[in-house]
């Protein structure tokens, strides 16, 4: 069995497969600033610097081969602004290792600016939105149906929930807190499967780009964003980023 180990007090977690240690994190939202300013009027500094350290020193700390994205590395829908791609440059150029993107629906013409590019093609791969399968690990974004072969994987990895909960003291006084969710899939939910087996275990990243709003997954309010979520979940256990076990998401 696969293990996806969180780093402490990150949003970021290391694993082995295909003979490789990897680093894995989702929604990276390079640029994230610059779309703040323009559609929200929220003026920011670029914290494009500091995502990169922190980057580089999880790829150095873990001695990686590879690091994973599980989509939205960048944060335009469609091609990416001068933001985003002086931000993509910046870390490729920092990074020894390859990276692989999990396909997000922030990054809907991001292969197409890697493969102009060649110095971003040399290092960066993106797969395609139904994910893939490195080893025992399945990576994928979430936006989508994820591809067979990643669901036959023992561990699926996602991103694109930003999952967080909001938390209330004994005096009223609330703040949000990006999670972890673990959990298990149930296969008769996916039309690749006529099967009610248990599936694999999944792993729902936090966003990395502590900027992000999130889905509050203990709100009754809020729904999912994934189109088999929470439908294909059996079993949950929700975790802050510190490894406070929080329990079901839905009993929070």
């Amino acid at each position: 069995m696969a293990r996806v180990s969180p780093v402490p007090d990150q949003a970021a977690a290391i694993a082995t497969a295909g003979g490789e240690q990897l680093v894995l994190l989702a929604d990276y939202h390079a640029g994230l600033e610059r779309a703040l300013r323009f559609k929200e009027g929220i003026t920011l500094p670029s914290r494009a610097a500091d995502r990169r350290e922190r980057v580089l020193d999880l790829v150095s700390d873990a001695g990686a081969d590879r690091l994973i994205v599980l989509g939205d590395l960048t944060h335009s829908i469609g091609a990416p602004g001068y933001d985003e791609r002086e931000e993509l440059a910046a870390l490729v150029a920092a990074l020894d290792v390859p990276i692989t993107v999990a396909k997000g629906n922030h990054d809907g013409e991001l292969d197409r600016v890697v493969a102009e590019d060649t110095a971003l093609a040399d290092q960066l791969t993106v797969t395609g939105t139904g994910g893939a399968r490195l080893g025992s690990i399945g990576i994928v974004h979430g936006h989508t149906w994820p591809a067979r072969a990643v669901l036959e994987a023992d561990v699926v990895c996602m991103g694109h929930e930003h999952p967080c909960v909001r938390l209330v003291d004994e005096v009223g006084g609330s703040r949000n807190e990006r999670v972890w969710l673990r959990g298990q899939l149930d296969l008769d939910v996916f039309p690749q499967f006529d099967t009610s087996a248990q599936g694999p275990t999944i792993v729902v990243f936090p966003a990395f780009n502590e900027l992000c709003g999130g889905t509050w997954i203990n709100l009754p309010d809020q729904d999912f964003l994934a189109p088999f979520l929470p439908d294909a979940l059996t079993t949950t256990a929700t975790y802050l980023l510190d490894g406070t076990d929080l329990g079901p998401y839905d009993r929070i």
